[in-house]
């Protein structure tokens, strides 16, 4: 076989031409021109500002965030933590940020396990059971999501009293004030439970990434469900009979015109939470219907050979490569639940939204209400698409 060899001159490269300060080079005139762009943009804020500014000055209006330290005197109806109208401005809106974030979490968790669900029926050799995934996904995602909204709120709002509530299952109790739920009282006990079942939790996870490098080297398979089940379970445990052992389950019951104890959901954040769930779910459900298809079908007929039942083919074998189709799309739907909460103004539940529009209203000052709304739903998308990156990048295929 006859071998070229290759001129080491021609390896070099090419000699860099002078910078002229000409028109004609091209080099200037792409500087020039992002000058003027950047100019051009300048001078229009520069201009905003400054007619903002004056208008402000004009009117009398004053500025800047003092007013989060004022007295805010709104009636919040449902928050996470301590408040009353005697507080300030900023815990107002710290009650709003929670309310959203309840809402959000919450939403994503459920739309994801509701969609995974009804992405897989859609796969079904089930007939009826394909075809009725499909037409849900077809209405729900054709629907305007207010218009669903509402439509949940005006069938919480015709449920009959609580003296005539549904009680589907004993304690439970639902009417048009409400969910009602049995719930146990929160005590000292549950909170340092809870702290040490997420260290166990956080334990289990090192220590399974420790077993897999090791079992890389050696081949010897270390179990983990013990580690898991003395960090998740039994230490939960002895922490709560170390403190007492606490268990008072604190159950709703009808006291004049109304419940009294348990746990209340609102019918706005159950019409807001069942609107955004049920809508993202369509949404979501396609995203893993395409993701499974995307796995090849070589993959299906290589477990079912090897003697896998068909759930564990979806589940060990098909499912994680998915994964890496599904991510991204998901993303954006996890985006769209969040901001798409902020719908909740329509149907009287008081997130972000509605708590900044409520104190702007009142200050008068809409510029610095605007910009902390656009600040958290900044801040919570970034957070969320850091998070699913990151996530990404961990499931993605290493080239070797």
């Amino acid at each position: 076989m006859s071998q070229t060899t290759i001129d080491p001159r021609l390896l070099r490269a090419p000699p860099k031409r002078k910078l002229t300060l000409s028109w004609a080079d091209e080099r200037v005139r792409g500087v020039v021109w992002q000058l003027l762009v950047v100019g051009i943009v300048g001078s229009i804020g520069y201009w905003l500002w400054s007619n903002t500014v004056h208008n402000l000055e004009v009117r009398r209006i004053a500025t800047g965030f003092g007013f989060l330290q004022r007295e805010a005197g709104l009636p919040i109806a449902e928050s996470l933590i301590e408040y009353s109208p005697t507080d300030t401005y900023l815990r107002a809106l710290t009650v709003g940020l929670l309310n959203t974030l309840k809402v959000a979490v919450v939403g994503m968790v459920l739309a994801t396990i509701l969609g995974t669900l009804i992405g897989i029926a859609r796969l079904s050799k089930n007939w009826l059971l394909s075809k009725v995934a499909a037409v849900y996904v077809e209405v729900i995602r054709d629907l305007p999501l207010l218009l669903q909204l509402l439509f949940w709120y005006a069938i919480l709002q015709a449920l009959p009293g609580p003296r005539q509530a549904m009680q589907p299952v004993a304690g439970v109790f639902l009417s048009n004030r409400g969910l009602k739920l049995p719930w146990i009282e929160w005590q000292d006990a549950h909170s340092f439970a809870l702290i040490a079942f997420l260290l166990g939790a956080a334990g289990t996870w090192l220590y399974r990434r420790q077993a897999l490098a090791k079992r890389m080297r050696d081949g010897q398979p270390r179990p983990v469900w013990p580690v898991a089940l003395g960090g998740m379970l039994v230490l939960p445990l002895a922490v709560w009979a170390g403190f007492g052992a606490p268990w008072t389950v604190d159950w709703p019951a009808l006291r004049g015109f109304n419940f009294r104890g348990g746990l209340n959901v609102s019918p706005e954040y159950f019409a807001l939470l069942l609107g955004l769930v049920l809508y993202t779910a369509g949404f979501i459900a396609e995203i893993v219907r395409a993701g499974i298809q995307a796995v090849p079908h070589g993959q299906w007929e290589a477990a079912q050979a090897l003697g896998l039942h068909p759930g564990q083919v979806l589940k060990q074998i098909v499912l994680p490569q998915a994964l890496r189709v599904i991510i991204p799309p998901m993303t954006s739907q996890y985006l769209n639940i969040t901001k798409n909460s902020s719908l909740a103004v329509a149907i009287g539940y008081q997130d972000i939204v509605s708590i900044a529009n409520t104190t702007l209203n009142q200050t008068g000052q809409a510029i610095e209400g605007i910009a902390i709304i656009m600040l958290v739903y900044l801040s919570i998308s970034l957070s969320i698409s850091l998070f699913m990156n990151w996530y990404n990048a961990r499931i993605a295929l290493v080239e070797r």
